[in-house]
């Protein structure tokens, strides 16, 4: 769901993932896992607070860098954010990332915000196409051994 307000732009994602909030973490920070469900990328990241955070295609091309602003494993994870690859995404600025981590029964509930203190962002709106696609194929991932959607880079 995109938000927009006078403070700016938002998308929020939630997900129910029939795993540990352990393994979801592992899932979001270790690199060779993150390659099967962010469709071909990589991250690369020194993965704590003012650590550096990079999302890689893989032809070499940075996609997204930022900065680890937060970093509290198993349960929240923040990142200064922004686009590296398209002109008009990089003009808008940082945005700001934060994955939440919390057990509800036999599964973990992920929730991703993702927002921007640019009202109505193009980049904000592009994230929003992207966000379904890759956390459907971690939750895939992760219950059934397989992703769900392949797809290429923009």
């Amino acid at each position: 769901m995109i938000m927009t307000s006078a403070v700016g732009s938002s998308f929020v994602y939630v997900t129910y993932i029939r795993s540990t909030p352990e393994q979801v973490w592992s899932a979001l920070t270790e690199s060779e896992f993150v390659r099967q469900y962010w469709l071909g990328a990589d991250v690369k990241a020194d993965w704590k607070i003012g650590g550096s955070w990079q999302l890689v295609f893989s032809d070499g091309t940075t996609a997204d860098a930022g900065e680890i602003l937060e970093f509290e494993p198993p349960k929240r994870l923040a990142i200064r954010w922004r686009n590296e690859f398209k002109p008009e995404y990089k003009a808008e600025g940082w945005s700001l990332c934060v994955m939440e981590l919390e057990p509800v029964g036999e599964a973990t509930k992920l929730t991703v915000n993702h927002s921007m203190e640019r009202e109505n962002s193009k980049f904000i709106r592009a994230v929003s196409g992207g966000w379904p696609e890759i956390l459907s194929n971690l939750k895939s991932l992760l219950e059934t051994g397989s992703i769900a959607v392949t797809g290429e880079e923009p």
